[in-house]
């Protein structure tokens, strides 16, 4: 089974790679494109800048289907500009990018939604890991997390359908649905030899962002997301750590899938003097972008820090975590993170259709690429001793907290 998830690609083959050339003209008007293309006008005028590539069998391929094929149902009805958009999408998948995706008006829809902090689904942030569709956490108090699903689990089918072909936006718009209905997840996880499946009900999700708590003279700060709002949600947190006069203080970014830079480097500025480098966007032709402490410092040497990471911890979870760590700030427990290191831009394409594209890497002030294996902990917990009767989230904690104590 293992060999079998190892080789799952999610990565639609091309039929060629020159198709930039379809999108210069999609404001041209189909009928008008195709013409044009026919007659040599396009191609001759952008070729050179596009590529030597040979445009023939794209346009061979698109006539055999004109004037060949017939669906093997009457209902199934490919529209011309349903071709397009498969021949962008195609194009965009050869760069064999999981997180670089094109976006065509369903998809796209889909998204807009998915950014806007309340939707209905079961909860849960999925990516891709070694080409399987894998979940990177489940959020908290959601269906996901309360039907079992787990940060790691991969993804083999949803509702019966294989996801082998299915890419991550196109996963998300068949796991969400309507309030009260069901989608059954099939599941394979590490230490369990055959695959399983999990039933979740669907439900209105409000994406939580933060909950602190004091523990004898130890304050905790669980931060779920980088959304618009935690900014402001962890400075007050930080406030009432200041006001509670307590000196060590623990932050579970455990199952954080990630958010806005911008919070990550607002939330990092608590705890750096200014100038210091949060994180770095490498361009990767030279070209370095540094993001840097707003210097707001306000805690200085008088504090223990540690932050508590697993798995599910991505994105901007790795670049708050891996600041502080390198900046002698914070001790890392738990376990090495996700490794979502990638940036990516949204550019619309069309008036209803969009594309992510990934346009740099995020580094960590000493220069390790988060997406090479992610950030790997200080002290390694990542299972339970056989003797102890405890859930592996349970035990992370109350090792941290024994650490951060000094016992």
């Amino acid at each position: 089974m293992k060999n079998f998830l190892r080789n799952v690609s999610f990565v639609f083959v091309s039929l060629v790679l020159i198709f930039f050339i379809f999108l210069s003209g999609l404001f041209v008007g189909q009928g008008r494109l195709f013409n044009d293309f026919q007659k040599g006008n396009v191609l001759n005028s952008i070729s050179t800048s596009v590529s030597d590539a040979d445009f023939e069998p794209f346009w061979r391929v698109w006539s055999l289907l004109e004037t060949k094929y017939i669906p093997a149902s009457s209902t199934m009805q490919i529209s011309d500009q349903e071709k397009v958009w498969g021949a962008i999408s195609g194009l965009v998948d050869s760069m064999e990018d999981p997180y670089t995706q094109f976006l065509p008006p369903k998809e796209n829809e889909a998204f807009e939604i998915s950014i806007s902090g309340e939707f209905s689904g079961v909860g849960m942030e999925i990516g891709v890991e070694d080409g399987i569709l894998t979940v990177v956490a489940p959020l908290k108090d959601t269906p996901a997390q309360r039907a079992g699903i787990k940060s790691g689990d991969k993804i083999i089918a949803i509702d019966g359908e294989i996801t082998q072909k299915i890419n991550v936006d196109e996963a998300v718009s068949m796991i969400r649905g309507e309030i009260g209905t069901e989608v059954v997840l099939t599941i394979f996880r590490d230490g369990i030899d055959e695959p399983f499946e999990i039933s979740v009900i669907r439900d209105n999700i409000n994406i939580p962002t933060s909950n602190t708590r004091h523990i004898g003279d130890m304050f905790v700060i669980s931060l779920y997301n980088f959304s618009a709002n935690s900014a402001s949600d962890f400075r007050a947190a930080l406030r009432e750590f200041a006001l509670s006069k307590k000196s060590k203080l623990l932050l579970d970014l455990r199952g954080n899938p990630g958010g806005f830079l911008d919070a990550a480097v607002d939330m990092a500025s608590w705890f750096l003097p200014a100038g210091k480098i949060i994180v770095s966007e490498d361009f990767g032709n030279g070209e370095q972008k540094h993001f840097r402490s707003k210097g707001y410092n306000i805690f200085g040497d008088n504090l223990e820090m540690v932050i508590l990471v697993d798995r599910g911890s991505a994105s901007a979870s790795e670049i708050l975590a891996g600041a502080l760590n390198e900046h002698g700030v914070a001790t890392l427990v738990g376990e090495d993170t996700f490794g979502k290191g990638s940036v990516q831009e949204l550019i619309p394409v069309t008036s209803n259709t969009s594309i992510k594209v990934t346009i740099a890497r995020w580094l960590t002030p000493e220069g390790k690429s988060i997406s090479d294996g992610g950030l790997s902990p200080d002290i390694l917990i990542d299972k339970v001793p056989e003797d102890l009767d405890i859930d592996l989230f349970d035990y992370q904690f109350n090792e941290a907290l024994r650490y951060l104590s000094g016992k």
